[in-house]
């Protein structure tokens, strides 16, 4: 049971056995309460025959019997003597008495006679006039009611068969009431309640077979390609091969979507995994060099103390500095690190963000519109990092001129740097913002830097809901563009 196809042929099975009885028992009742209407119809009309002739004053003992066989009949009085029964009828149950020999009983036929001497034997109007006494001579009548079913056994002539009894009273032109119990043999019902149950019996296990080896087929040759995701990868796990693909169905059904989506993580998987086998290889490429360089120089230090270059050992050292921050923070982010929830003036973040830099060799121009609130909600630190990454960006590749700038726009914070520079071409402009990333190959390390600020202002940028693009400013040079959402103002 631990077969998806098993489990799946077992519910099937199951839910169809129990559907499959449950509309046999319902197919059984209707046949059998069908069947036996029929039975007390004909057992109620050949009971209603028989009263009709009670009903026209025939005599009991002259009144024509169905066959016995078919139609077993009993007629008793108000005092329950039987006064009338069919021939050949040896024992019978189910009508209220199991008499079938009548007993005697005065049942007059008639209260009146004709002016010949014959009077009226039908019940019907005097055909003459009226008799010397003026009065016409009743008649007798069936009653109307609905009659009343049982079941039960008669033996004719030495074969017992059950039956469907209907009782029906008659009142004789006398006002002697009779009631006649008929009834119509069940026979018929109960072959055909046989033979259905019979088939149902055979049927329903070779259904329930046919269900479980359809249902079998059918779950195997569905979860056919599933198999196939499933061996595929087990061997990318083996091999940690990440090029290989999943093989996809040519359906458009849910397991063809399993496998492309698959196929998009694997993908997601071997670009990720080939972003940090880059990143790892550039960075210890990156560290390597200062390193090195600091090694070399310590090593000419400790050899001849006299030639020890302190200040190219402490820029060394500064700059293994920078780039070991810079690694760990994109590590934190990486690692998914959130934002705060700080509050904070972008105007005001820039002029202390270029207050600070004294060092620069281009002066930086920032225009901040006055009495106008440019609030966003985020970590200061790293939004201080992003204006400060482009500043230092700016300020490697602009000529005479670096500019700063703030406006609101449409529900964001829009913060512009701009230089005079050469410029970024368009097909360079996103790739700048990858990883370890030097557009200009012939730039000495100490100018270039290591291709990180970019990277990590554009991660930063993104984890506060932000974008970050360039474009061409009006000088020539590069535009940086930050995008934050601003703050809402709580007053409006």
């Amino acid at each position: 049971m631990r077969s998806v196809r098993a489990r799946a042929a077992l519910g099937a099975t199951v839910v169809v056995a129990v559907a499959l009885i449950g509309a046999g028992f319902a197919v059984l009742l209707v046949l059998r309460a069908n069947l036996t209407d029929q039975a007390g119809l004909q057992a109620e009309v050949a009971a209603r025959e028989v009263a009709g002739q009670l009903a026209l004053d025939v005599p009991v003992d002259r009144l024509d019997l169905p066959d016995a066989e078919e139609h077993p009949v009993q007629v008793t009085d108000e005092d329950g003597r039987l006064v009338a029964v069919s021939e050949d009828l040896v024992a019978i149950t189910g009508t209220g008495t199991d008499r079938v020999k009548p007993q005697a009983s005065a049942v007059p036929t008639s209260t009146g006679t004709d002016d010949d001497g014959l009077g009226d034997r039908h019940g019907g109007e005097n055909r003459g006039d009226d008799d010397a006494n003026g009065s016409i001579p009743a008649r007798g009548e069936v009653s109307t009611d609905d009659p009343d079913f049982t079941n039960g056994t008669a033996t004719v002539g030495g074969d017992t068969a059950d039956y469907r009894f209907a009782s029906v009273s008659a009142t004789t032109g006398a006002g002697v009431t009779l009631t006649v119990h008929a009834g119509a043999p069940l026979a018929t019902e109960q072959k055909a309640v046989g033979s259905v149950r019979g088939a149902m019996l055979i049927g329903l296990p070779v259904m329930l077979l046919i269900v479980a080896a359809v249902t079998w087929l059918m779950t195997r040759r569905a979860l056919r390609p599933v198999e196939g995701i499933r061996a595929e990868m087990a061997a990318i796990t083996a091999s940690e091969d990440l090029s290989r693909r999943v093989p996809e169905p040519g359906s458009r059904d849910e397991i063809a979507r399993l496998a492309r989506t698959t196929n998009e993580t694997l993908t997601a998987l071997e670009a990720s995994v080939d972003r940090q086998r880059r990143f790892v290889a550039d960075a210890s490429h990156e560290l390597r060099n200062p390193i090195a360089s600091l090694r070399t120089q310590l090593e000419v230090g400790a050899a001849h103390p006299d030639l020890l270059d302190v200040p190219g050992a402490v820029t060394d050292t500064v700059r293994l500095q920078a780039l070991a921050a810079d690694l760990l923070l994109l590590a934190r982010l990486d690692a998914g690190e959130r934002p705060g929830n700080t509050r904070l003036d972008m105007g005001a973040l820039l002029h202390e963000e270029v207050s600070q830099r004294t060092g620069d060799r281009i002066p930086v121009t920032v225009s901040v519109p006055p009495s106008e609130p440019f609030e966003v909600t985020g970590s200061r630190g790293q939004l201080a990092r992003i204006i400060g990454n482009l500043l230092d960006n700016a300020e490697r590749h602009a000529e005479s001129s670096v500019a700063v700038s703030v406006r609101t726009e449409r529900g964001s914070v829009a913060v512009a740097v701009s230089d005079d520079g050469a410029g970024v071409p368009e097909s360079e402009r996103e790739r700048i913002f990858e990883r370890f990333v030097r557009l200009d190959d012939a730039r000495s390390r100490d100018e270039g830097g290591a291709g990180l600020g970019l990277a990590i202002a554009r991660d930063v940028t993104r984890r506060h809901q932000g974008t970050l693009t360039v474009t061409r400013s009006p000088e020539g040079g590069a535009r940086f563009e930050l995008r934050l959402p601003a703050r809402p103002d709580p007053g409006r």
